[in-house]
């Protein structure tokens, strides 16, 4: 069953959006399960220090801001769709940029977060 979960996140999740949008990398890691895979464009980062190597780099060293736009619930996964802005290269990105986040969540950790560039409309 899905549900519309946009004004209504799992606090874990909800923790994820607001230590990513306030530039806090010890909240955002603490989010994750110690085991956690993160994909992003095709690349996994297992475990937290790969995980933190990204965030490093890629999310807090390039001042990323999440927006939620759209929310779901799919049978205790998560998927969100979120406008994100930075510092990053946006050469051949569309503007506004519209990722898909798509977390499995376990207890009140994220023990997978997968990241997408949809090519359909979200």
């Amino acid at each position: 069953m899905t549900t519309e979960i946009t004004n209504n996140l799992p606090k874990v999740v909800a923790d994820h959006i607001a230590a990513c949008n306030a530039h806090d990398v010890q909240a955002w890691m603490a989010t994750f399960a110690p085991d956690a895979m993160l994909n992003d464009i095709q690349r996994e980062f297992i475990g937290t220090d790969a995980i933190r190597g990204f965030g490093d780099k890629e999310i807090f060293g390039d001042n990323v801001t999440m927006a939620v736009q759209r929310a779901w619930n799919r049978h205790g996964d998560i998927t969100v769709h979120a406008k994100l802005d930075g510092a990053y290269d946006k050469t051949g990105l569309p503007d506004p940029l519209i990722l898909s986040f798509y977390f499995s969540v376990r207890g009140d950790q994220i023990t997978q977060l997968i990241i997408v560039h949809n090519k359909t409309q979200v």
